[in-house]
């Protein structure tokens, strides 16, 4: 799952970018609201985290300018909570607000509240439920099956399969995955990739018998169903 986060203050910014990475987001983050509007238009995101109060143009200005092409789930941030500025915000087009200080379980819950909601909206060229041979994974209810047994993974399982899953039968690279699953640049150095795509097999392939997850040498990873 992709998401924006529009955010100036820098610290409450890279905390909230850490949380909602462990908990399965690729998060691209922005501090003003002129970058911030030209990510959301020229970029696909599934949910949108805008704060009220940016320097350049402010969050209702983004808003509203968004809401004249995009449809993304947007949750506003801010730490004004006058039944006013909840109205505006919710008028000018935001899916949910959340005043500052707030408890990120609170922001997690309700961005999955939305992710839900727009579930029924999703163009039927961006399913919902993916599936490979006897694999289906459940993009916003986050569930994994295979062969009707439940598949219980971590966040960035979720999103290493989740990525894999959506462009089954291609090659992705460890430069690919480090950079759409871990948001970091690829350091020959660090194996993190490795071994996510190791944990991810054991509970994917290895109770079953048919393997899905397979290693191309010197390319990197691809789902797919092969023939025996």
């Amino acid at each position: 799952m992709k998401l924006l986060l529009i955010e100036d203050e820098i610290k409450l910014a890279g905390y909230l970018k850490k949380g909602l990475s462990e908990e399965g987001f690729v998060v691209d983050m922005v501090h003003n609201g002129v970058d911030g509007l030209h990510l959301a238009i020229e970029q696909s995101y599934d949910v949108i985290v805008l704060d009220a109060m940016l320097p350049g143009i402010d969050g209702f200005a983004v808003l509203a300018a968004l809401r004249q092409t995009k449809q993304t789930p947007i949750l506003m941030l801010t730490a004004r909570s006058q039944v006013e500025d909840r109205v505006r915000g919710l008028q000018s087009g935001a899916d949910d607000y959340l005043v500052k200080p707030f408890a990120f379980a609170e922001l997690v819950a309700r961005l999955f509240v939305l992710l839900r909601r727009n579930q029924g909206s999703v163009s039927l060229a961006e399913p919902t439920v993916l599936h490979v041979a006897d694999l289906e994974v459940d993009l916003i209810k986050r569930k994994v099956f295979r062969a009707r047994t439940r598949i219980d993974l971590t966040a960035k399982e979720f999103s290493l399969l989740a990525l894999l899953l959506r462009r089954k039968g291609e090659v992705l690279s460890r430069t690919q995955l480090a950079a759409q699953v871990w948001d970091m640049n690829f350091d020959s150095d660090t194996n993190v990739v490795e071994v996510a795509v190791r944990r991810l097999r054991v509970k994917l392939d290895q109770p079953f018998e048919t393997p899905l997850l397979h290693t191309v040498r010197g390319m990197g990873y691809v789902l797919e169903e092969r023939a025996p």
